[in-house]
């Protein structure tokens, strides 16, 4: 599993939770992070799994997830209003691979 990327310890959590104010932002990212690369397959997750997984609230982690979409570093899908979303997270910071 690759390491945890610098920018994610040594910019984004000032930014989150100094900055934004959002510690349970930074929280669901970085759990998000390391879950996206210990899985082989879509990053599905319930918010009931997410705030188990991180010791938040549900609310909390709805709230982490709505912050992290509006600030383009997380992206959900679901195929309807009531399915379980698959996430995306993004590295902004990185350069975007060439095709």
């Amino acid at each position: 599993m690759p390491a945890i990327d610098d920018y994610i310890l040594d910019t984004l959590m000032r930014d989150l939770v100094g900055h934004d104010h959002r510690p349970a932002a930074y929280l669901v990212y970085v759990w998000l992070w390391g879950e996206q690369h210990r899985r082989t397959d879509a990053l599905r997750i319930s918010f009931q799994e997410l705030a188990e997984s991180t010791g938040l609230s549900r609310s909390a982690a709805q709230s982490a997830v709505a912050w992290l979409k509006r600030r383009k570093l997380l992206s959900a899908a679901k195929s309807n209003a009531t399915d379980v979303p698959t996430y995306t997270i993004h590295a902004t910071w990185r350069p975007k691979a060439r095709e």
